[in-house]
């Protein structure tokens, strides 16, 4: 990953998963990163800060990002915290929609709005979003696909509107990646694992690192003509169905 102007970036959920990696991208590369999760990472390094708060909350998140600005210039913004809460259509809940769209949407929003001011001013930023191969579609997932395809909204119109100020603004869409996450719905080495697996075309799971790269390389100074799109990431998954 090339350096850019300013080295400080900020991961949501960057404490484990895919964001842990994400995390540990940016600490090689020499840049500081400020981090906001639920939990404290079990990893620690000099260049990493966490704040510890459910970006569901609309004050929490405002009061943080504010906190933030006040000692840093973010050029670079990773927002990859995200929950499923799964359910049957017949039982969603619709105060999980609520929540689902704060912590998706609405934290995205007030945090982006907070960093923008730096990254105008250097004429250099770089957001993506962590989205889902789940808004094509897939069972249990009404709330959870609906505020990612949310994110895959603001992604191309944000493009459009900071073009110009030489930031850019993308999302990566993962599909089944081997996380704790994952693993909360697919226990290890079992059946339905194998059966995912063998949707996928590439006939494996992914893991956190291929989410990681690709959002390194979207990060980097050299990648300023890519902006607005959204990266499958999924092994072939968004081609068609996958199974659960």
């Amino acid at each position: 990953m090339s350096s850019m102007a300013s080295k400080t970036v900020v991961i949501t959920g960057g404490n484990r998963g895919i964001g842990e990696d994400i995390t540990h991208r940016f600490l090689d590369a020499g840049y500081k990163v400020v981090n906001i999760s639920r939990q404290e990472p079990t990893f620690s390094h000099e260049n990493l800060e966490t704040y510890i708060a459910d970006l569901a909350d609309r004050n929490v998140t405002q009061q943080i990002a504010t906190e933030i600005v006040a000692t840093n210039e973010v050029t670079n913004f990773i927002h990859n915290a995200g929950v499923i809460r799964p359910d049957l259509l017949e039982d969603v809940k619709l105060e999980d929609l609520d929540y689902l769209t704060q912590l998706h949407i609405g934290s995205a929003i007030i945090l982006s709005q907070s960093f923008i001011p730096a990254m105008k001013k250097n004429k250099l930023g770089r957001i993506v979003l962590i989205s889902s191969r789940g808004v094509l579609g897939l069972v249990t997932r009404t709330n959870y696909a609906a505020t990612k395809a949310g994110q895959i909204g603001l992604v191309r119109t944000w493009a459009l509107e900071l073009a110009q100020h030489g930031i850019t603004v993308n999302a990566v869409a993962p599909g089944p990646i081997e996380t704790d996450m994952f693993h909360e719905m697919v226990p290890e080495d079992s059946e339905q694992k194998s059966k995912i697996a063998a949707s996928v075309p590439v006939k494996r799971v992914g893991n956190a690192a291929d989410i990681g790269r690709v959002v390194s390389f979207l990060c980097e100074a050299e990648s300023s003509f890519i902006t607005g799109q959204t990266w499958y990431v999924c092994g072939g998954a968004s081609l068609g169905s996958l199974a659960l």
